[in-house]
């Protein structure tokens, strides 16, 4: 009997070798290589062509995009308002939504949740558990006050036996927590592996696309914060939906890095109860702190979600520093944080070269775009004067190196929704000063780094 063919992958990024190599030929990582049985591709046939696979055959037809009749995706609200938002409005039939986060963050808190929320609505759902049996999901749903629930539960891994369920329930949505957990009798390699991970998916995937079930995956994180498993994943699903958050804090965020049917980097904000994850409406609260007067270093940000402006209190913190200064931020780029101070040395001659500096986002936000800039650089001028900002303060623009403070996309709403929460004062860029005056706020347009200073000056 002949010996099976092995097969080397690679765990990060999915790349094959014949045989094992200390570094991985594609993507340089160490000690990634793992062994598995390669596929038997002597009848000529991949496994894919097989009759059941072909269901998406007739869609393949040669059509001009004038000729399609496209209309817009359906959407069925889940119940809770702040996963609707970041899905784009709802659960699209067909659609396959990738979930990941921490362990213990609220993933299947969540989801089980929406699926009550659904089946009460009349929609067939179905949960399929890899890591839990029925009972402990029973238990789960009685924790959070969903008595007499009729979320049918599936206690599975194995990927044909699930496909076949699905044909034979026709549930509107299916979920897979998780999918590091299932495993298909095509591979012999173990759950969880980089192979069955993406077997997997590809079946499931096509599965929803064929029938219009939608399902949504759960999906593992490192320790560094990816997906567990190829990041092929990412590419295969419609919708890739992020935990973040403290597990030590009640309140949990969830964004949006890809989604084919709504606007991408929406975030969703959830406060953890007894009873399980509550939206939370007006999520501007969390973000800022409770001072009874104005403390120095503490500026307030408007910025933008998705479509949806925020307000984030930006503190900062400048004390004498050792031999080694240190530059410390939390929720803000490090580097972009070197280079602001960088900036205000040069252009507004605010010296912080021999003192520490740490900076932090209130709530545990965290913040990539540039137009946080001048909010930190007030900040950190603020805390080192050891002088307050004026009570009502917000800012925001993005600051050059050399020195000009350019303008935030949406400033109209930015400086709206600032208005419509109290704030009576603002330093923009010029480019966002509004045209005609919004009630109850005072403008400030700035070009340059030392025009914001001087004006900060002037409002003390």
């Amino acid at each position: 009997m002949a010996k099976e063919k092995t097969i080397f992958t690679c765990s990060d990024c999915g790349g094959t070798s014949p045989r094992w190599l200390g570094k991985c030929p594609h993507c340089n990582a160490w000690n990634t290589l793992v062994e598995g049985v390669a596929d038997n591709a002597a009848a000529g046939k991949n496994r894919y062509s097989s009759p059941q696979f072909q269901a998406l055959a007739s869609t393949a037809d040669v059509m001009a995009l004038s000729d399609i009749d496209a209309t817009d995706t359906a959407r069925t609200p889940t119940g809770l308002d702040e996963l609707d938002r970041v899905l784009g409005g709802g659960i699209v039939e067909g659609g396959v939504v990738l979930i990941g986060g921490d362990p213990g963050i609220g993933k299947s808190t969540l989801l089980l949740q929406a699926l009550d929320a659904l089946q009460r609505a009349g929609l067939p759902t179905l949960y399929v558990t890899g890591e839990e049996s029925g009972a402990q999901v029973a238990l789960r749903s009685r924790r959070l006050g969903l008595d007499g629930s009729r979320v049918q539960v599936l206690a599975e891994i194995q990927l044909e036996k699930i496909l076949a369920t699905l044909n034979t329930t026709h549930p509107a949505i299916a979920v897979i927590d998780s999918i590091q957990t299932v495993y298909s009798d095509q591979l012999t390699s173990a759950p969880g592996s980089v192979a069955q991970v993406r077997e997997c998916a590809a079946h499931l995937t096509r599965a929803a696309k064929a029938t219009g079930i939608a399902i949504v995956l759960v999906g593992h994180v490192t320790k560094e914060g990816a997906l567990a498993g190829p990041r092929v994943l990412e590419h295969m699903v419609d919708t890739v939906l992020y935990f973040e958050g403290d597990t030590h804090s009640p309140h949990r965020l969830i964004r949006a890095i890809k989604n084919r049917f709504g606007a991408v980097n929406e975030i969703g904000v959830f406060a953890m109860t007894e009873k399980g994850l509550k939206g939370v409406s007006n999520p501007s609260a969390i973000f800022l702190s409770q001072h009874s007067e104005p403390v120095p270093g503490s500026c307030v940000l408007v910025t933008l979600e998705g479509t949806r402006p925020l307000l984030v209190e930006i503190q900062a913190l400048v004390d004498g520093g050792s031999p080694a200064p240190r530059r410390l931020s939390v929720g803000l780029e490090r580097d972009r944080l070197a280079m602001l101070l960088a900036v205000l040395s040069r252009h507004a001659g605010v010296a912080c070269a021999d003192q520490d500096v740490f900076v932090n986002a209130v709530g545990g936000v965290r913040i990539s775009e540039p137009a946080a800039d001048l909010a930190v650089m007030l900040a950190i001028t603020s805390s080192l004067r050891g002088k307050p900002l004026p009570r009502g303060f917000i800012a925001f623009g993005e600051v050059g190196l050399a020195g000009e403070i350019r303008p935030a996309p949406r400033g109209q709403e930015r400086l709206k929704e600032a208005a419509k929460l109290g704030f009576t004062t603002a330093i923009v860029p010029k480019a966002n000063a509004p045209k005609k005056a919004i009630p109850g706020l005072s403008i400030h347009a700035v070009e340059r780094v030392d025009e914001a200073m001087d004006t900060l000056r002037g409002l003390e």
